[in-house]
């Protein structure tokens, strides 16, 4: 029996949906709404922001998701008074996310490229990299586990797609999950040595939730659409029929006037709906 194809869907900002909201509704495509990384929104009236968005996605049955904040901080922060901010942000953007009815908030990695030549350098650096994880994270989880939401760990400048992995199992609960965005491996590939995109997919496994689908060059963070860089979206695609689940798939642009062109390049290469 054929497996179905992926049904591609689209990150965005409400603003977006004005336009955008039809297409996703008549696909039940699934949505990541990502106005919510922003301070001044946290900070500022979001629920007002969030009902915009419930109007706009009314009939909406697909999966939906929120991009949580990351801006100027790392989860792995060994510094207290900065954790304390850290988990409010992170307690913020649930809030967000139950009010929302969202069931996934994308955190970002802490490991970089200094991570991976450096951190099994130093006796325990690892294990305490892990435990600041926990520290900063815990009460976020237990949030999420309570609400049914899945927080799913991107790779940002990851070179080993499995830290992420490793760092999600250590939690031992199906609330933290790990993420992929594909133009971010693709950078790991061409520029410090990672394996290619696909191996991410592998590596992750049945772990795999949640993908953002970006092209790229293998140099910088393009957020071009599919088809405008190098990434091999063939061999993407193929790891990732081979999961035993459906991770939500969300192309993830820098300019969202192309999100259409994008999903209608990958559905023309027979490689989604």
């Amino acid at each position: 029996m054929t497996r179905p194809l992926p049904t591609i869907g689209a990150a965005l900002l409400v603003d977006d949906l004005e336009t955008l909201a039809p297409w996703l509704i008549e696909g039940q495509r699934d949505v990541e709404i990502q106005d919510f990384i922003f301070p001044e929104r946290l900070d500022g009236d979001w629920q007002m922001q969030v009902d915009r968005a419930r109007t706009l996605l009314e009939g909406h049955t697909g999966r939906l998701g929120i991009h949580g904040p990351f801006m100027g901080f790392s989860i792995a922060t060994p510094d207290p008074a900065i954790r304390a901010a850290v988990k409010q942000r992170l307690r913020q953007g649930l809030d967000i996310a139950v009010a929302l009815g969202a069931t996934q908030m994308v955190v970002h990695s802490p490991y970089t490229t200094w991570s991976y030549n450096n951190l099994d350098k130093d006796f325990g650096a690892r294990t305490r990299m892990t435990e600041y994880c926990h520290l900063t994270m815990g009460d976020a989880v237990r949030q999420a586990e309570d609400h049914g939401i899945t927080l799913v760990i991107e790779n940002i400048e990851d070179k080993d797609p499995m830290d992420r992995l490793h760092l999600a199992n250590s939690f031992e609960t199906d609330a933290v999950a790990v993420s992929i965005d594909t133009g971010h491996a693709h950078y790991a590939h061409g520029t410090t040595g990672a394996p290619p995109v696909d191996y991410f997919v592998t590596a992750a496994g049945d772990r795999l939730a949640h993908v953002h689908v970006q092209d790229a060059d293998g140099y910088a963070d393009r957020h071009w659409r599919p088809g405008m860089g190098t990434v091999n979206w063939h061999a993407v695609f193929a790891a990732l029929a081979t999961l035993p689940q459906s991770p939500h798939l969300v192309l993830e642009l820098a300019d969202n006037s192309q999100l259409r062109a994008g999903a209608d390049w990958l559905i023309a290469q027979g490689l989604a709906r």
